[in-house]
């Protein structure tokens, strides 16, 4: 066991029995709806999803009901959060888990990985939120805490793993994996950590050495770099046009305003072109609309 570990472990389920986040998605040992809140919290601020979530799962209530609606549907019901190419995945893992697994979310990791859009961290969280299984998750927040209370040096993606799944106490995956997460959310930030308060700086290996240049954070595993503008993307005219499907079909004349590039029809019609080819929308078949699918 390295040294400091029994403490490290100590100070960080300490303060999260006493600080810890009361989210809803920790109510539930559900496999789909911990999937659901996994795959709605990457690059959506944890408000909105605490607002959205409740409800999605009442349309969408397990992998069979989501399977057997219109992706478009599922479109509709992801309104308000962004990336809505998560929302054709979460669709295509439905049908994929119903096809494959019953309608029941598997347990094991290798056949988590197979389905469609769900990557390493996504599993790995599956399998700690609602299966409990003690194992590391490394993330933007949770690969901070990794990097700089853990190792106290950047890491490598293969040993970020290996580093975050040595941490977890024995039989407390599910506690442990919250708490690195509210202590990466508050405390444990990129930018300005609040080291001064942090309740496991006396074990920080990080701390210990003396916070040294450059943050263990830079060039680390799993942490995700700063996202290139938003305004003017051609991620913002689609998600324009999205927006604009879900109230009905779009003609092909009206691509430039729905997009906002009313002046540059090319471009408009590129993201149209794209939108089907992601699964995200469809012509109508004269050719004259663009639909959700």
């Amino acid at each position: 066991m390295p040294p400091g570990l029994t403490a490290l472990q100590e100070e960080l389920i300490g303060w999260w029995a006493a600080s810890g986040r009361d989210l809803p998605w920790r109510a539930t040992r559900d496999p789909w709806a911990v999937l659901v809140s996994e795959l709605m919290l990457q690059q959506t601020q944890v408000p909105r999803v605490v607002e959205r979530w409740p409800l999605f799962l009442e349309q969408f209530p397990s992998p069979t009901a989501c399977a057997e609606s219109p992706v478009g549907d599922v479109l509709r019901a992801w309104a308000g959060l962004g990336y809505n190419r998560r929302a054709v995945n979460l669709h295509r893992a439905a049908r994929a888990v119903v096809e494959r697994h019953g309608g029941a979310l598997p347990d094991d990791l290798a056949a988590l990985l197979a389905l469609p859009g769900v990557g390493p961290y996504t599993a790995r969280a599956v399998l700690v939120f609602a299966f409990e299984r003690d194992i590391g998750l490394v993330d933007t927040n949770a690969g901070r805490f990794v990097a700089r209370a853990g190792a106290g040096r950047a890491l490598a993606a293969r040993e970020a793993q290996v580093a975050a799944d040595g941490l977890v106490p024995e039989g407390m995956g599910w506690a442990w994996g919250s708490a690195v997460f509210d202590l990466g959310a508050l405390v444990c930030r990129r930018r300005v950590p609040v080291c001064s308060s942090c309740p496991v700086v006396g074990s920080c290996a990080w701390a210990r050495a003396g916070w040294p240049e450059p943050d263990p954070v830079t060039g680390s595993a799993g942490i995700s770099g700063g996202q290139p503008p938003f305004d003017g993307s051609d991620r913002q005219g689609r998600g324009r046009l999205v927006d604009a499907l879900r109230a009905g079909p779009v003609p092909v004349d009206r691509l430039p305003s729905a997009t906002g590039w009313p002046e540059d029809p090319g471009r408009a019609t590129r993201a149209a072109v794209g939108l089907v080819r992601d699964g995200l929308a469809a012509w109508s078949p004269d050719g004259t609309a663009l639909l959700l699918p």
